[in-house]
């Protein structure tokens, strides 16, 4: 099953204000531009630093990232 980050991180959504992973997929879903198909670190990476909104900051995309890789993206 081919799962994209967007669809990885929105299983965060949903937590506690003080869950920085949380307010990440909050803010990514309902950023409409998102990449929301994309899996290329890249192409998502770029668009958090020139275009998302605040609550997706860099390092807390890199976690998510890690987990996603760890979790998702190298078993299929």
């Amino acid at each position: 099953m081919n799962h994209s980050f967007y669809k990885y991180a929105l299983t965060f959504r949903g937590g506690p204000v003080s869950d920085k992973l949380a307010m990440f997929a909050e803010a990514m879903f309902y950023d409409l531009s998102f990449p929301k198909q994309s899996n290329d670190f890249e192409e998502i990476s770029r668009y958090i630093e020139e275009l998302a909104h605040s609550d997706m900051s860099a390092s807390i995309f890199d976690e998510l990232w890690l987990l996603f890789e760890t979790n998702v993206a190298f078993q299929q």
